[in-house]
């Protein structure tokens, strides 16, 4: 079974908010909700996320240049941004998903979430990287 696949359903069957599976183990797991799961993950892996396969609940632009940045091998969202999608595929990262949103919402659900809103201004991933991990 493929990584994405593996990191697909640990997502699903035990409720955890990001998973990361590299040849065939999984090496990371969280139900830490929001982009404070991913920058876990970055602090306790570092390079290490190379080559790797994330599944995220949510993913979004924030998210998905940090992907690109660690140079993730492919990505499973439940909930992806067209901004995420936008940015995985220009730089040719495999992603699935289960369903496209416009935006990601803060969690009241009134506002674009402030990560993405931050995300928006970044040029690259590695301004994306050195700005989101300060956060």
């Amino acid at each position: 079974m493929q990584d994405i696949e593996l990191a697909r359903l640990r997502l699903k069957k035990k409720s955890l908010s990001l998973v990361v599976v590299k040849n065939g183990k999984t090496i990371f797991e969280t139900a830490t909700h929001g982009i404070k799961g991913f920058l876990e993950a970055i602090e306790l892996l570092g390079r290490e996320l190379t080559g790797s396969s994330v599944a995220d609940r949510i993913v979004g632009r924030a998210v998905a240049l940090l992907c690109v940045y660690f140079r993730v091998s492919a990505v499973f969202a439940v909930i992806i941004s067209v901004e995420g999608v936008k940015v995985l595929e220009d730089n040719n990262v495999f992603y699935q998903f289960e369903r496209c949103v416009p935006n990601i919402l803060n969690q009241k659900r009134s506002d674009i979430c402030p990560f993405e809103k931050l995300a928006l201004t970044f040029a690259t991933p590695e301004e994306a990287y050195k700005k989101l991990r300060v956060t």
